[in-house]
């Protein structure tokens, strides 16, 4: 028996960095706000407190804050020839689950992407011309440049408390920043993060190359920081448990500690965990939402009728929901029509492991989550497409995210894979080895998409989300362009051996590369070839909004947290200012 609820002015479903910005701003205008999170719930004085929260086994080999697979998960082919199956363990990308959802577990990494990632077609076609162009790449501007996007980029970084040094200023360049950003209209609320010593070694060598390295942007408190919103954060304590683990000292901003901390008091606010959403639901026309339709731990259905719907999983689930419930025209490759399902891209990495004498001690113990020295000298603009025979770029970076005992033992190759020899390696090198990895961006194509499967279902007796994807040899001749620039500054900083890690040829769901999947309901200005318009509204229903990385038409050398946590503050107050005024597609 299905148990039709009283309606609300909105329902949220997903409450990771999307969804918790978008409750609080709208129950912040006066609506009535109820949120659906499948996983259950979490707070930092329950969940995220020491020693229990440093638990490497449970959290990392074991993904405890990561979604139940044998409950719902995709499947996945390289090719449309091949015939698609499920993913069974987590791999290749890490989908989060509970209050906060991703953002609970996330490093911290709080990225602007570069002018160019947000109008890559304007910007390569003026200055290549079209030609240079595939006719199966689907290079797409967002609708949204830049300069519409700062002041978004600037409410983001002031809520999550973002520790960084500013390298544009007003269009003027500034020192000790990165030289390559879109200008910014002021600093960063916190000053950069510490660096670690074998950043400090990357970075003097990439110096001495000519190259411009910085500390890269955290979304953690380097000094204690009082957000705009008034939420208190602490200190970073750089223990190492930070990324696929939660803060205890609250010094990574998170959706639990940033907004939920105060949004649980405010009325007509109500979050609902072990809720999963099964379809939203159409009227008779099927141009507009009459709310949702979820299922509780215990199996009971309930519908939630809303006036507006906003859709803010995890981009991956929002795309299946969408498919699901009959939002917008499906993608079909073949014919090339259809917007749900297109534009899904990856990203293709790849880099060095350097071997530093033992004389070099880098206590790799150490380390925040979002700690790291990049640099963008090879990344997007800074790259001549047409020489170099591809399109996109790489940040080239050292991280410390603190070396934990079970995932970081560092030995050269050619040692032996167990035994004493092994031990012996491990303890030789723990203590003088790091990494120059290159992020590399991905391009989208007509051969990279999501649909529904035809064969496989979840537990839920739903058709499962899959994902045709595989690397294309542009970004493979991009990620190993960028590997050789990390070998460079390897070889700079005075490694006495460098391990390779190439770029592969072919996608593999199965080793764990970034949690960073873009595309699939994109953003744009025409309907005939996005999803969603700039407001990221349904261009079909006007009352679903679908916030999340779907709507970026591309993917960037670049974490996507950053513009998504931007975009949903730019969705949330168009909502306010414009749709609540006059309901309906907005201009």
């Amino acid at each position: 028996m299905t148990t039709v609820l009283k309606p609300v002015d909105a329902v949220v479903i997903g409450f990771g960095w999307a969804g918790s910005i978008l409750s609080s701003e709208l129950v912040d205008a006066g609506l009535q706000v109820i949120a659906l999170e499948r996983g259950p719930a979490r707070a930092t004085p329950t969940d995220f407190v020491y020693p229990y929260k440093n638990d490497e086994l449970k959290y990392v080999q074991r993904n405890a804050m990561m979604v139940n697979l044998a409950q719902e998960t995709l499947t996945f082919r390289n090719e449309m020839s091949e015939t698609a199956l499920p993913m069974r363990q987590h791999g290749s990308f890490l989908m989060g689950t509970g209050t906060g959802g991703s953002g609970a577990h996330w490093g911290g990494v709080a990225w602007r992407w570069l002018p160019w990632d947000h109008e890559p077609f304007k910007r390569v076609t003026e200055r290549h011309g079209r030609s240079i162009l595939r006719d199966d790449m689907l290079l797409q501007d967002w609708g949204l440049t830049y300069a519409d996007m700062e002041p978004w980029y600037d409410r983001m970084e002031r809520a999550w408390a973002v520790s960084g040094k500013a390298g544009k200023l007003d269009g003027v360049i500034m020192p000790g920043g990165n030289p390559f950003e879109g200008s910014r209209a002021r600093e960063y609320p916190n000053p950069a993060l510490t660096p670690s010593p074998a950043m400090t070694i990357m970075m003097e060598a990439a110096t001495r190359l000519g190259f411009h390295p910085f500390i890269s942007p955290a979304a953690i408190s380097s000094q204690p920081y009082l957000s705009p919103d008034g939420v208190q954060y602490g200190v970073c304590h750089y223990n190492g448990f930070c990324e696929r683990f939660g803060c205890p000292s609250n010094a990574k901003a998170s959706p639990n500690h940033t907004i939920l901390s105060q949004l649980s008091a405010k009325p007509g606010f109500v979050l609902k965990n072990n809720a999963t959403v099964m379809k939203v639901n159409l009227d008779r026309s099927g141009k507009r939402a009459t709310g949702v339709t979820y299922i509780d731990a215990l199996g009971r259905e309930f519908i939630q009728p809303a006036d507006i719907v906003i859709l803010t999983a995890y981009g991956l689930g929002n795309v299946h929901l969408m498919l699901l419930s009959g939002i917008g025209a499906p993608y079909d490759p073949v014919s090339g029509s259809g917007v749900v399902g297109k534009n899904y891209a990856y990203q293709c990495q790849g880099g060095v492991t350097a071997f530093m004498p033992e004389s070099t001690w880098l206590n790799p113990w150490m380390g925040s989550g979002g700690l790291q020295a990049a640099l963008d000298d090879f990344n997007v603009e800074a790259n001549d497409a047409q020489k170099l025979g591809f399109i996109g770029g790489a940040t080239i970076a050292t991280a410390s995210n603190g070396s934990r005992p079970i995932a970081f033992r560092p030995t050269p190759k050619g040692t032996p894979e167990w035994g004493t020899d092994w031990k012996r390696a491990v303890v030789k090198h723990f203590q003088h080895t790091f990494m120059i990895s290159a992020q590399g961006s991905g391009m989208s194509y007509r051969k990279n998409y999501l649909d529904l499967d035809p064969t496989y279902r979840d537990a839920f007796g739903r058709p499962m989300l899959r994902m045709t994807f595989d690397f294309d040899p542009n970004e493979v001749r991009m990620a190993e362009y960028a590997i050789d620039q990390c070998e460079r500054i390897a070889k700079e900083a005075g490694a006495t051996q460098i391990d390779r890690r190439s770029a592969p040829k072919r996608y593999s769901i199965v080793p764990y590369q970034s949690t960073h999947n873009t595309g699939g309901a994109i953003m744009g200005v025409d309907p005939a070839t996005s999803a969603l318009n700039t407001a990221l509204q349904s261009w079909d229903v006007s009352n679903v909004f679908v916030v999340g990385a779907n709507a970026l038409p591309q993917n960037a050398g670049k974490n996507p947290t950053g513009p998504v946590g931007a975009l949903a503050y730019r969705t949330a107050d168009t909502i306010r200012r414009h749709y609540l005024k006059s309901p309906g597609l907005l201009a």
